[in-house]
């Protein structure tokens, strides 16, 4: 499962990061490395981007920016 699978209320903790370039190192900048805990706040009507809760900020992310990002330990 990648982060954009993550609906509202749910939980997980990051197992890999396949972004390459600037969106990688922004990544890393907010906090998002292996196994950080992330959990989805808020989608759009569209539902994307989606919003997540990351070591206590809240980050607004792109589908395109979620698929590379893998989850473990999926909490409901």
């Amino acid at each position: 499962m990648n982060l954009f699978d993550l609906k509202k209320g749910q939980k997980c903790r990051i197992d890999k990061i396949f972004s390459k370039g600037s969106i990688k190192r922004r990544l890393f900048d907010i906090g998002l490395i292996e196994d950080t805990r992330v959990e989805c706040v808020e989608e759009s009507p569209q539902h994307d981007p989606k919003a997540f809760l990351i070591r206590g900020a809240v980050i607004a992310l792109r589908q395109e920016d979620c698929k590379n990002i893998l989850i473990k330990d999926l909490e409901i």
